[in-house]
C-alpha cells in the first residue's frame, strides 16, 4: 500500500469513528432529554378542577392515581415518528401484586372502533366494499330491518363509521367470563342471550351524529360476511401483523401467551371486576386487547398514511378521507379536533374496569396513548394529557 493510500484509509477510519461518536453522543443526549421530560411529567401534574381550572400546586402521577382510584396505568408517547416513552405505573393485579409494565395488555374498549374502521377501509381499497352502498346488499346472516326512517336514506358503511347512520345502542356492558355468549345476529336482533337492546334505525340516516356501538357491530358482521373470515383473523392479517402489533388481539379466549399478560379491571371502589374482566363479543365496538405501545404503532401508521410517508397501513387518499370531517360529526373511524399544526385524530374508550385514550397530531408523528385498568380514570387522563403536551412543548391539547 502506498503512503498516500494509507493516509487516505486512516483518514476515513478516523472520520468514521468521529461520526459514530457524534451519533452516539446525540442518541445519549436525546435519551437524557426524554428522561428529563418524563421526570417532569411524573412530578408536575397540575390538577384540573371540575370547572376546568388548572391549579398551581404540581402533584405526582402516583398521587393523582390515588386521588382517582386508578390502580394501573400504561403510557406510550411518540414523537418524530418514534415511540420515545413506554412505561407502566401501579398494578395490573392486586392479588398477587403484579406491576404494570410495557408488556401489560389492557382492554382498549371503544378504541376498537378506529381499528375496525381501518379494516373496513382496507376492504374498500380492495373494492370489496363501498362507503356509500346500502350495507344490507352485502350483509348475509342478518338484515337491518327497514322502517319509516329508511324510506329515503339507507344505512351505509361511511355513515356507520361516522356515527351518522341513525342507529341505536350506544354501547355494551359485556358478559361475565364463563357465561354463554350470544352470536352476532342474536346481539343485533336482541336474542335471549343478549343483554343489550336490538339494534335498529331510530332516525333518518345521514341527518345527525348519534354514537352507536350497535352500528360497529353491524360493521363487524359486514366485514365477516364480505371476507368470509372471522373478524379477529381479519384484523390480525390486515392490521396487527403489518404494523408489528404482536401483543394485540380481538380473539376470545386470548392466545395463552397474551392471556398471561392481561390486567384485571377495577371498579370505582378499586374492586376487581368479577373474573378479572368482562368479555365483549361485540369485538369491533369494544373487544380489543392491546398494549399502549402497540396502539401507538397503530396511530403512527395511520399518521404516516395521512402524510403519504412509507410504512402506512392504508393509501394517503384513504387516510385523508378518514380524517375529513363529516358534516355534523367527526371523521370516519376517528374523532378529529383542532386546525393547522393542532389538527389531531383521537379516540377514547371505557369498558367495565378499563379507561383509555389515544391521540395523534396528523401532520407530525407525535401523540399519546394512555391506558388504565380502572373505570374512573377520565379526569386523571385529562390532566395527564395536558401535562404531557405541555412538557413536550406540543400545541396545547385537551382530552375533549
Amino acid at each position: 500500500m502506498s503512503k498516500r493510500l494509507f493516509c487516505i484509509v486512516m483518514f476515513l477510519v478516523v472520520l468514521g469513528c468521529e461520526t459514530k461518536k457524534e451519533s452516539t453522543a446525540l442518541e445519549v443526549e436525546t435519551e437524557n432529554s426524554i428522561a428529563v421530560i418524563m421526570n417532569r411529567v411524573e412530578n408536575n401534574i397540575l390538577p384540573i378542577s371540575k370547572e376546568g381550572e388548572m391549579e398551581e400546586a404540581p402533584q405526582t402521577i402516583a398521587s393523582r392515581m390515588t386521588k382517582y382510584n386508578v390502580v394501573g396505568l400504561g403510557i406510550a408517547v411518540f414523537d418524530n415518528n418514534e415511540i420515545v416513552w413506554d412505561k407502566g405505573y401501579g398494578l395490573r393485579n392486586k392479588n398477587p401484586n403484579e406491576s404494570v409494565d410495557s408488556n401489560t395488555l389492557f382492554q382498549a374498549a371503544s378504541i376498537s372502533k378506529p381499528v375496525a374502521s381501518v379494516v373496513a377501509f382496507k376492504l374498500v381499497e380492495e373494492k370489496k366494499l363501498d362507503l356509500d352502498e346500502n350495507v344490507n346488499r352485502k350483509l348475509v346472516r342478518w338484515q337491518i330491518p327497514d322502517n319509516q326512517f329508511t324510506v329515503r336514506e339507507k344505512v351505509t358503511l361511511g355513515r356507520i363509521m361516522s356515527h351518522t347512520a341513525g342507529l341505536s345502542t350506544a354501547g355494551f356492558d359485556g358478559y361475565k367470563k364463563g357465561t354463554d355468549l350470544p352470536t352476532l345476529d342474536q346481539i343485533l336482533e336482541g336474542g335471549s342471550l343478549s343483554n343489550s337492546e336490538p339494534v335498529r334505525v331510530i332516525e333518518e340516516p345521514g341527518q345527525s351524529e348519534n354514537y352507536s356501538g350497535g352500528g360497529m357491530t353491524i360493521l363487524q358482521m359486514l366485514l365477516e360476511d364480505v371476507s368470509e373470515k372471522d373478524f379477529a383473523e381479519l384484523a390480525n392479517n390486515l392490521i396487527f401483523q403489518p404494523t408489528g402489533m404482536h401483543q394485540s388481539s380481538f380473539d376470545y379466549p386470548l392466545p395463552e401467551k397474551l392471556d398471561s399478560l392481561t390486567a384485571n379491571g377495577f371498579s370505582k371502589n378499586e374492586e376487581v371486576i368479577e373474573g378479572g374482566y368482562h368479555v365483549y363479543p361485540e369485538k369491533a365496538a369494544a373487544g380489543l386487547w392491546t398494549t399502549p405501545s402497540d396502539l401507538a404503532r397503530f396511530m403512527l401508521s395511520v399518521g404516516r398514511s395521512y402524510r403519504g410517508e412509507k410504512n402506512g397501513l392504508i393509501n394517503q387518499a384513504t387516510a385523508q378521507k378518514m380524517l375529513t370531517r363529516v358534516p355534523g360529526a367527526g371523521g370516519m373511524g376517528f374523532g378529529i379536533q383542532g386546525e393547522g399544526k393542532s389538527f389531531r385524530f383521537r379516540y377514547s374508550g371505557r369498558n367495565a374496569g378499563f379507561t383509555c385514550y389515544a391521540v395523534s397530531f396528523a401532520d407530525t408523528g407525535r401523540g399519546i396513548v394512555l391506558m388504565t385498568n380502572s373505570d374512573t380514570s377520565f379526569p386523571f387522563l385529562h390532566e395527564l394529557t395536558k401535562t404531557i403536551s405541555r412538557e413536550f412543548q406540543w400545541p396545547e391539547m385537551w382530552l375533549w
